[in-house]
């Protein structure tokens, strides 16, 4: 019996397309203590995610970790939940559709836009099948992370790679590292400030607060913090901000250790005292609003915020499916697939002409199996 998955259906002229598949971290299945646990163990259990020797931290993780959270996390994500599921998971399949769209407007030849999680469902192996099974011969693969980081782009590649290795035909590969100073993103983050201050007053300072990592993973060498600032800067120079109008903080910490500052709740718990008592904050690198925006910045921040003395807390939600946001990915998308079959203008000229090479192939074929 073969290691490998193998082509045991192929045959010359099997039509072929070009697979895009996009990422985001992941959803518990259910919010609940059981969906939680399941979630939390895949995610958790990840060394990239959690850089402790592994012989202590499932310790950690199996005897204090994934007895206690499970049950805390459930009930912040009942709190979000909607009848779609997570709003994670429904914002990433509408923004797939999207792109599917779209990409077929901007292809010659046939796309297939395929979203996959990187813990939980769709997992990304089940999903690289899928694009396979539909024929992807050339696959790129895009983590809505705009940043790079090694726990959340770089695991995705692991995951992505070790699938592939287990392919007798792999198909030709490429990796979006990261999009953090793309100018159609950077617009997009821009577009979605300006629109809420045409709705709403607008705040004394806004504030740009990214997903946090230890900050021995900076000093290590994870680019990370120096993208996150990149961001807040290009955003900051297209919405003509002064330096005292807005400022970058990381938010969602866990565990003892130092992380990057400064940290968002703290940040909000003495903005009062600094005389800033009306604020506006932005998540820049996330591309869909989840439980760390809508429970942790909307709700919880705002709580310290206004505890704290401040007055107006206003959160701007995350690009999700706005038009600029996809066009933005669009154009990524077409930027990194340029050269492959599906994006020539001469696509139909070219297939035909591959079909009669294969109809001449087949018949080879056929003649060595006699």
């Amino acid at each position: 019996m073969s290691r490998f998955i193998n082509e045991q259906d192929y045959f010359h002229g099997k039509s072929e397309c070009t697979g895009i598949l996009i990422t985001n971290l992941g959803t518990p299945d259910s919010p609940d203590k059981a969906g939680l646990r399941r979630y939390l163990k895949e995610f958790l259990s990840d060394p990239r995610v959690v850089e402790i020797p592994r012989i202590i931290w499932n310790v950690i993780l199996h005897g204090i970790i994934l007895n206690t959270r499970p049950a805390k996390s459930a009930e912040k994500y009942q709190t979000v939940w909607t009848e779609d599921g997570s709003p994670l998971m429904s914002i990433s399949l509408q923004q797939q559709k999207a792109l599917q769209k779209e990409m077929e407007i901007r292809f010659k030849g046939p796309v297939k836009i395929a979203l996959a999680m990187r813990y939980g469902n769709p997992s990304i192996p089940d999903t690289l099948l899928k694009l396979k099974e539909a024929g992807a011969r050339r696959v790129l693969v895009l983590p809505l992370y705009p940043q790079y980081c090694a726990a959340t782009n770089a695991t995705t590649f692991d995951k992505v790679f070790d699938e592939l290795k287990r392919w007798r035909w792999m198909p030709e590969l490429r990796l979006v590292n990261h999009y953090h100073d793309h100018p159609g993103y950077i617009k997009a983050l821009a577009n979605s400030v300006l629109t809420h201050w045409e709705n709403h007053p607008r705040g004394q300072l806004l504030v740009m607060s990214f997903h946090g990592i230890p900050k021995r993973n900076l000093m290590l060498g994870d680019p990370y913090h120096c993208e996150c600032h990149k961001t807040a800067r290009l955003l900051a120079a297209e919405l003509n901000l002064r330096p005292n109008e807005w400022r970058v903080t990381f938010q969602s910490r866990f565990g003892k250790a130092e992380w990057l500052q400064p940290y968002t709740d703290k940040t909000m718990q003495a903005l009062p005292g600094e005389g800033i008592k009306h604020v506006d904050v932005i998540c820049p690198g996330f591309a869909a609003d989840c439980l760390e925006t809508l429970e942790e910045i909307r709700e919880e921040n705002r709580e310290y915020f206004q505890h704290a003395g401040g007055e107006t807390y206003h959160y701007i939600p995350a690009l999700n499916t706005n038009l600029d946001h996809i066009q933005a990915l669009a154009d990524i998308i077409q930027q990194h697939t340029a050269g492959w079959a599906e994006t020539s203008p001469n696509w139909s000229e070219a297939v035909q002409q591959k079909q009669a090479e294969h109809t001449l192939q087949n018949a080879t074929a056929k003649g060595a199996k006699k």
